[in-house]
């Protein structure tokens, strides 16, 4: 009796396990039998789709262009930049920051834009000068205080370029 289970559990895993169709299929996915955790994975693909807040990069003291986004991503808020993202690539210490501005540029003077300490949180250092990367935001940051995404030559004080980032209606952050 043991051996007949055995061997009708062997054949289920062998034909549903390595079927490409159920498992790329979110219709079949979601009709499937469900088990307890099933249910919070559907849940966390749908967080991982919602934007909280959008913008697209203009220039500022150098060409920058493309579009940042601010996504949930395992519970924690994520800014992505997309795959047409690009800034000029001979800037020492660039970084990605939230700004308090709305509009970073008319609230300084150019030709570089500097900003004031204490109007902005550093995420990270840039990565790369084009195409698309993450940069998680602490839990302790209130995205609410945060109306831009900058990328920032820190050693120069200069502002490259800027995305006023507006609410998409979104989960709402902290």
């Amino acid at each position: 009796m043991e051996l007949r289970h055995l061997l009708a559990l062997t054949l289920s895993i062998s034909t549903f396990g390595c079927s490409p169709e159920v498992l790329n299929s979110p219709s079949e996915t979601a009709s499937s039998p469900t088990s307890e955790a099933e249910p919070e994975t559907l849940l966390a693909k749908a967080d991982e789709q919602s934007v909280l807040k959008s913008g697209s990069f203009v220039a500022g003291e150098h060409p920058t262009e493309g579009a940042v986004q601010i996504v949930p991503k395992n519970g924690a808020p994520v800014l992505e930049l997309d795959q047409a993202f690009k800034t000029f690539n001979m800037g020492p210490d660039l970084v990605v920051i939230l700004h308090r501005a709305e509009n970073v540029l008319e609230s300084t003077k150019p030709p570089s834009y500097p900003l004031q300490a204490g109007d902005y949180v550093i995420l990270a250092p840039l990565q790369k000068f084009e195409g698309a990367q993450s940069y998680p935001i602490s839990e302790d940051i209130n995205l609410e205080d945060y109306k831009s995404a900058v990328i920032w030559c820190r050693k120069f004080n200069a502002t490259f370029g800027t995305a006023t980032l507006n609410e998409t209606g979104g989960v709402s952050a902290q």
